[in-house]
């Protein structure tokens, strides 16, 4: 059917409770444009267009700041990206329970800047500045602080949501110890928008730490930052982020690569507490690794450091690939980057969560090898989870974006049924 903005209002019954705008260029996911951009004004308007486009059987992607749109498939068409840049008020704050509630376009910073007022944050560090609470939740993003406080769904303790068919339904609730309802809220987690709009979220919160520090140490050798990440994971210290960051390049295991690119090996290690407690535990790590080269990092250039440090690998250029591992597999890992990189890669680059076993790996190389650079880590037994959440179009459609869903193909198909019958959401971009 035809669309234009006005059609669209008049249509879903959104006139007054709706903005619209016909579609451009910066509107594109993956080089398709759509041809309607709403912004609904609230949790109960966002249904009636989903339930609209439902019944119009449109295709439909649903946007926060857009901060995360080049993730998924490439679109065959969408109809339809409805945004909820308009929801973005923190409705709840039970400062003395521990717990705040917030619409689905607040970005993550604003919450926290507004929480921060009262001693309290939510533990979540994402890549991008601009990442509303809804995207976070739906792509289930999560940074280096996973080592102590877990992923979004892990802090998650209530979520409402727009469904397809009109209605706005709330699971879970507003304090830590809460059965009520299912647990829609871990459903929805990592979704990407495939089954409902988040409109509305309920946290569990933490205090804000009165000081913080990082040991940077560096590595000529992977073994040694293996051994490293080791000693630390068996101590008795308890920091709130391990995490490392590996560069290979080509035909290199050492610091030299035959391309002229570098490789190294850093290993980050944070603490968060009283300014005591931080001392001694800073103390303590810089004996136990006795690094040839370390550095203690506070304050605005420790703020810096993990920015940086975050933004390393997705910032640059080539295939982005998240994956998983055994924490004890860390040499093997790094092992099988170097074989990548002598494959014809540039550079392979790794940030990653080394207490968890989860990260990014960046290839940067031509498209064919970074096809084939998909291709090997789905083959190997060392890490699992292989999904690119960022390529060129054409390697996207050579190398599926989520990989094989095995077994729970059946099951994620009837998830989907249930939730959105007319598959009208997220064009085709997947998972499901």
């Amino acid at each position: 059917m035809p669309i234009s903005p006005e059609v669209l209002l008049e249509a879903s019954g959104l006139l007054g409770r709706a903005s619209a705008y016909e579609a451009g260029p910066a509107d594109a996911i993956d080089g398709v444009r759509p041809r309607v951009v709403v912004e609904p004004d609230s949790p109960e308007a966002v249904a009636s267009v989903l339930a609209w486009a439902s019944r119009e059987r449109l295709a439909v992607v649903l946007r926060g700041n857009g901060t995360k749109l080049g993730w998924g498939r490439r679109p065959s068409n969408i109809d339809l990206i409805v945004t909820t840049r308009r929801l973005n008020q923190v409705t709840a704050h039970q400062h003395g329970d521990l717990t705040a509630t917030v619409q689905a376009g607040a970005t993550v910073r604003t919450l926290n800047q507004e929480l921060a007022q009262r001693g309290q944050w939510l533990p979540i560090d994402v890549t991008f500045n601009d990442a509303t609470v809804g995207g976070t939740i739906a792509v289930n993003d999560s940074g280096p602080l996973r080592h102590r406080h877990g992923t979004p769904r892990d802090l998650l303790i209530g979520v409402r949501l727009a469904m397809t068919d009109g209605r706005v339904v709330k699971a879970g609730g507003n304090v830590v110890k809460n059965v009520a309802g299912y647990d829609l809220g871990k459903l929805m987690s990592g979704s990407f928008g495939t089954l409902a709009a988040i409109v509305s979220a309920t946290f569990k919160l933490a205090p804000l730490p009165a000081s913080s520090a990082t040991l940077v140490a560096s590595y000529g050798e992977p073994e040694e930052l293996a051994r490293a990440v080791a000693a630390v994971a068996s101590s008795q210290l308890e920091p709130v982020a391990l995490d490392v960051h590996v560069t290979v390049g080509r035909g290199s295991a050492g610091l030299a690569g035959v391309n002229g690119a570098a490789s190294s090996y850093e290993l980050l290690v944070q603490f968060a507490s009283t300014r005591e407690v931080v001392d001694l535990q800073i103390d303590d790590v810089a004996r136990l690794l006795a690094a040839d080269r370390s550095e203690v990092a506070r304050d605005a250039d420790e703020a810096d450091r993990w920015r940086e440090h975050r933004e390393r690998e997705s910032m640059q250029p080539g295939s982005v690939i998240k994956m998983s591992w055994l924490p004890a597999s860390l040499l093997s890992v790094v092992g099988l980057l170097q074989e990548i990189a002598r494959s014809g890669a540039n550079s392979v680059g790794l940030v990653g969560r080394a207490g968890v076993g989860s990260g990014i790996v960046r290839v940067d190389a031509d498209l064919t090898t970074q096809v084939k650079a998909i291709e090997r880590l789905r083959a190997s037994a060392v890490v699992g989870h292989v999904v690119v959440v960022r390529a060129d179009p054409d390697v996207k459609t050579r190398a599926d974006v989520w990989g094989p869903s095995g077994d729970a193909a059946a099951i994620l198909r009837a998830v989907k049924r249930a939730f959105d019958p007319a598959g009208i959401l997220n064009a085709d971009r997947g998972p499901v």
